[in-house]
């Protein structure tokens, strides 16, 4: 039986909706001007101690290589900003609470993703028989974001997250690599027409001035990277300017025109968790290895460890005004066998020192 390709992607696409998947979108493996792109990225080294983006560059440009037989990417996209959460300004101008970025307040979204991906696998098997796939969710070397963007599911902003004028940029992305001929030649009549303009927002709001030029983010200064990806020190000269944000920033989508139109997520998996839509720093920063391990169970965040996750609070605990609550707390883990951990309290405890003595 011939398979009618066309109609095939228009059940896909219901599929997936029944699953979740706020949109879906489909695309060739040509990455055109994006693979040019990330090699000029790389060359400039704003790829930071993230080895992997330049040992596995090659797989990141040739999907293909990454997944043999592969001719075309079902790409999608699922909202993840729960409804009902503390008001992000609000926490981020409180010096005595922590930010996280917000889609991490919940279950991690890379299973969940993935297990649904398999299942719209699953059924475009059952109504086609047996194809070759590969479901990934920011876990391998894809150029998710540039084959979401050729698949039409939105457009790469000057702060490089995808934007779509009906969703803003609240949602995670996932792909299917794909044997089946469901993508185009030329991309171009599926995506979507770039309506960043002439806005700065998201440039002139990054608080550590990462976003170096529109579309280009150096990640050594964001502090997404510097307290996610980073198991080092974090420059000094960054650590006054990264506030109380301690697990990731979205500063640049806050100040996003577009995210007027956001749309929250049906998933109740996303929701926060242990208050961490608005926790104290003091509360987080006595949190023990193995509650920390508790308490970050199926959750993103675990992936720092313990260790990084006391180095970013003590961070933030450092750019706070003086307290003697907060520098008790400091105190208490001066000794800490972590040399990581002991160098930022230190620090933290000379900034508390340092605004105590300009009362």
């Amino acid at each position: 039986m011939t398979t009618d390709y066309q109609q095939l992607k228009t059940q896909i696409q219901d599929w997936a909706t029944e699953l979740g998947f706020a949109k879906t979108g489909f695309s060739s493996t040509q990455l055109g001007d994006h693979e040019t792109r990330f090699i000029n990225w790389l060359d400039q080294g704003f790829h930071g101690d993230m080895d992997y983006m330049q040992r596995h560059a090659d797989l990141r440009i040739n999907p293909s290589t990454l997944h043999s037989g592969t001719i075309s990417v079902i790409s999608v996209r699922m909202n993840y900003l729960p409804d009902k959460t503390a008001e992000s300004w609000s926490v981020i101008e409180d010096p005595q609470l922590g930010f996280i970025s917000r889609y991490a307040l919940g279950r991690d979204y890379h299973k969940l993703m993935r297990k649904r991906l398999q299942k719209l696998a699953e059924k475009i098997q059952t109504h086609i028989g047996e194809f070759g796939y590969r479901a990934f969710v920011d876990s391998a070397p894809v150029l998710e974001k540039a084959l979401a963007e050729q698949a039409g599911l939105g457009w790469i902003g000057k702060h490089s997250n995808l934007l779509s004028r009906d969703a803003g940029s609240w949602f995670f992305l996932g792909e299917l690599y794909t044997d089946l001929p469901l993508g185009t030649e030329d991309n171009s009549a599926s995506q979507q027409s770039n309506h960043c303009g002439n806005c700065t927002a998201c440039i002139d709001i990054c608080p550590t001035s990462a976003i170096v030029a529109p579309y280009v983010v150096d990640a050594r200064r964001c502090i997404s990277y510097l307290t996610i990806e980073l198991r080092g020190s974090i420059p000094v000269d960054l650590r006054p300017l990264m506030g109380n944000r301690i697990y990731g920033c979205d500063d640049c989508q806050l100040v996003c025109p577009w995210n007027k139109f956001l749309q929250h997520t049906v998933e109740s998996g996303f929701a926060a968790r242990d208050n961490l839509d608005s926790p104290t720093l003091i509360g987080l920063f006595s949190w023990t290895e193995t509650e920390f391990l508790s308490r970050t169970e199926g959750s993103a965040i675990r992936r720092i460890g313990h260790e990084c996750w006391l180095r970013n609070i003590a961070v933030a605990m450092g750019n706070a005004p003086a307290n003697t609550e907060i520098t008790a707390a400091l105190q208490s883990r001066h000794n800490d066998p972590s040399e990581l951990v002991r160098e930022h309290v230190q620090w933290a405890l000379q900034q508390q020192l340092l605004t105590q003595s300009d009362l």
